[in-house]
């Protein structure tokens, strides 16, 4: 399997973060533990070296540990890179190996769009099943108040990163909470209307002829997971990058309240009969301005588009691996085998009609045009902040300035960036040029910086002191405040929770995970040395082996009780509801005509209408795995990947654990109460939250595996502390943990591939492991 070396970097961190299923699988006796009969057990002989033997008749020893730390026996500036590079690709097809042959096969597939996601289903069962990532939870399914009309902001989560400010441009944001039966009659009302075109105006008037205030501005507050590095978003896949500035430009197409495509650049587009040629006629007119508004004497054109594109790839950082492998020769020239990029499948054919060539049909291609990787840049803007195409590239020279704060990018967006104070202040105004200024409902949007050290700060914030106006969380520390406080001038003396608390939308579809570091290389924060581990030398490898475990692993992830980890946050009554438990949302997509499959062997046929989640618990259940990850019943009986605990299971953690003892005993390595395993995670000690949860993680894994395990909580004093032993590292070898949670993945476009590519190794980006 080729690589580059920039992947193996992040792969690192996959393995860092995800490497889990290595040297021992499952043994095959035990057909309710995971077992796959298509893996090998990994059987060790008896042979002298072997300390299980009638040589050594006693079995493995105590450890003999002289007490050095591991963390001052390594240097990463002195790592031999290429052996680390080459123990990646190792564990990776160790690890992946049938996953990833499973998935390139069924994403080969173009044609047949429903044979492809059940087949992609297929492949993600055998991702789970390596034990690399625990499914976590999402942003959903919490009780809350909200002022803003449902469905007035896009319920598409691929493209844009979900709270990106652009999402608010059309939101109505009424000057009171909204009861749960006013957001019942506005959500049937919406899925009658929906794809009608009308049902913003009807909400509109539904506002006035209800009472109902709705204003231009909004109040709010952003925090670490917000804070922009970046101010150029096509050289970032952050969504901290894109969340301000995703806002000051404009793509394609956009997705409207109604969760239709719809025209914004391109005021329409045509595919040609071999699905390889998308031509897009760009909209006259637009203008590009600074950051004050006024006008720099450039409309957009289709060039714009061109030129962004080559800058993104010039510089490699962006979502680069969204349209690498999809567009003629764009992968060639990511990785120098052509440097003309006139040879790239895009081409201003004049100044307003724009083409691309596909190298194959690419069905979700149209689905990602509301997405940065699309977005536009003013070529004759960017050269003269000194920016450079091809070759000359070259962010780090003097007269470098694009990109570097809000006042060096031109705007063409809904949103022009009036004043950004690092860990201060946001401010958004509209912008008077806009193409479609008269259909943005928010005016202005003003941030301030919340640092999560105290809870209840945008609770306060909002119904005690009138500072904020949009959506609050009503989990374990502001319920209690919710259901005390009466609303000021209710007739009925109703309490805040009583009259407004409603539970959030139960179908988020961005998921956190938490990840195993299989290959860990750094014990300290690669940047400053803080957060230092206190395994010694000996620990570590016996951690290193353990984790190389199948068996080993599968007991970790079944050992952590989500709901009791989430508890503090959710609330003890909503503690299951934001819990999800596949990567891929198994409502994401569904089938559109009986389509069969191979499930071990047997012929197995879903009809239509099928989701993909039940193809992938199928899947599982057949390899004998014990974990549930499609509820038939839920979602009102439509079906569910999320909203309960698939994983958590004490008697099978055990079972697993039992496994992976005797495994390790015949590789020398005694696991008892005297001679634990040691983990280690990234513990967020700034947040009273973080803290709480993390304890409970910590009282979950130890309770259930017996005390063999322990769960070392080292302590992160900030969030960004939290970030460089995780999210920050951007290469493997520099993640500081060896099981955390946090990080998560949102879809770029509507095909499983959004997801799943993330764990391929070809790509420019893997899926990795970040902060809180």
């Amino acid at each position: 399997m080729k690589k580059s070396r920039i992947l193996c970097l992040v792969l690192a961190l996959l393995m860092v973060l995800s490497l889990v299923a290595c040297n021992n699988n499952n043994s095959n006796d035990n057909q309710n533990q995971g077992e796959n009969n298509n893996q090998q057990e990994n059987n060790t002989p008896n042979t002298p070296d072997n300390p299980d033997t009638p040589d050594n008749p006693e079995g493995p020893q105590p450890p003999v540990d002289d007490g050095t730390l591991k963390v001052d026996t390594v240097d990463l500036d002195t790592l031999d890179m290429d052996a680390l590079y080459a123990e990646c690709d190792a564990i990776y097809d160790e690890v992946f190996g049938e996953y990833s042959d499973l998935y390139l096969a069924a994403r080969a597939e173009t044609k047949d769009i429903d044979q492809r996601f059940a087949n992609m289903a297929i492949a993600e069962a055998k991702l789970l099943e390596t034990g690399s990532m625990l499914p976590y939870h999402d942003n959903s399914g919490s009780y809350g108040m909200s002022p803003v009309i449902p469905h007035t902001a896009p319920g598409i989560l691929w493209g844009v990163d979900g709270q990106a400010v652009r999402m608010y441009q059309n939101a109505l944001v009424c000057e009171t909470f909204l009861t749960p039966a006013e957001r019942s009659e506005l959500t049937a009302k919406w899925l009658e209307l929906r794809g009608t075109g009308t049902w913003l105006e009807w909400a509109k008037q539904w506002a006035a002829d209800n009472g109902h205030t709705l204003t231009d501005t909004i109040n709010y507050v952003f925090d670490d997971s917000d804070m922009p590095t970046n101010w150029d978003v096509l050289t970032s896949s952050g969504a901290n990058d894109s969340f301000p500035v995703a806002g000051t430009l404009d793509s394609l197409m956009n997705y409207n309240t109604e969760d239709q495509l719809s025209p914004a650049l391109a005021e329409s587009y045509e595919v040609s009969e071999d699905g390889l040629t998308y031509t897009f006629h760009i909209r006259k007119g637009v203008q590009w301005v600074n950051y004050q508004g006024s006008p720099i004497g450039a409309e957009v054109t289709a060039d714009d588009f061109v030129a962004a594109l080559q800058h993104m790839f010039d510089d490699q950082n962006g979502p680069c691996y969204i349209l690498s492998p999809i567009i003629v020769n764009l992968a060639a020239y990511e990785a120098g085998e052509i440097t003309d990029f006139s040879q790239v499948g895009i081409k201003a054919v004049d100044d307003y009609t724009l083409q691309y060539t596909l190298v194959e049909p690419t069905p979700w291609f149209i689905t990602c045009c509301g997405y940065t990787v699309m977005y536009p840049m003013n070529r004759a803007y960017y050269q003269s902040q000194g920016g450079k195409f091809g070759q000359e590239y070259d962010p780090s020279a003097a007269d470098y300035t694009y990109g570097t704060d809000p006042q060096h990018i031109a705007y063409c967006g809904m949103y022009l960036i009036s004043n950004f104070t690092e860990k201060n202040t946001m401010n958004f105004v509209a912008n008077p040029t806009y193409w479609d200024k008269d259909n943005v409902t928010i005016k202005n949007i003003n941030l301030r910086y919340l640092d999560g050290t105290d809870p209840l700060a945008l609770y306060n914030g909002t119904v005690r002191d009138g500072i904020y106006n949009l959506s609050v969380g009503l989990g374990a520390n502001q319920r209690p405040l919710a259901e005390s406080t009466a609303v000021p001038g209710d007739p009925d003396g109703k309490t805040y929770f009583e009259k407004y608390a409603y539970v959030s939308n139960p179908n988020g579809k961005f998921g956190y995970m938490w990840w195993v570091n299989l290959n860990r290389t750094s014990y300290k924060n690669y940047n400053d040395g803080a957060v230092a581990s206190t395994q010694t030398v000996t620990q570590a490898e016996r951690t290193h082996a353990a984790l190389l475990n199948h068996n080993f692993r599968m007991a970790l992830l079944m050992s952590v009780d989500r709901a009791a980890v989430r508890a503090p946050v959710s609330g003890e009554e909503t503690k299951n509801l934001p819990l999800i438990n596949s990567f891929v949302p198994g409502d994401f997509v569904s089938l559109t005509a009986d389509t069969t499959v191979d499930i071990n062997g047997t012929a197995t046929t879903f009809p239509a209408g099928t989701y993909y989640g039940e193809i992938l618990q199928a899947q599982i259940t057949a390899d004998g795995y014990p974990m549930k990850v499609w509820d038939p019943e839920g979602n009102d009986g439509a079906g569910s990947s999320k909203g309960f605990d698939g994983w958590y299971s004490p008697e099978a953690a055990k079972e697993y654990l039992d496994m992976a003892i005797e495994e390790l005993a015949a590789e020398g390595i005694l696991i008892n109460e005297e001679n634990p395993i040691y983990l280690d995670t990234a513990a967020a000690t700034y947040s009273p939250n973080g803290q709480l949860m993390d304890n409970a993680a910590k009282q979950s894994i130890e309770s259930t595996l017996g005390g063999l395990v322990q769960f070392t909580l080292n302590d992160c004093n900030t969030s960004q502390e939290s970030g460089y032993a995780t999210y920050y590292g951007f290469a493997g070898y520099r993640m500081n943990y060896d099981f955390v949670s946090g990080t998560g993945w949102g879809p770029d476009y509507g095909d499983p591939q959004t997801y799943l590519d993330t764990m391929l190794p070809e790509g420019d980006f893997i899926m990795f492991a970040g902060m809180y």
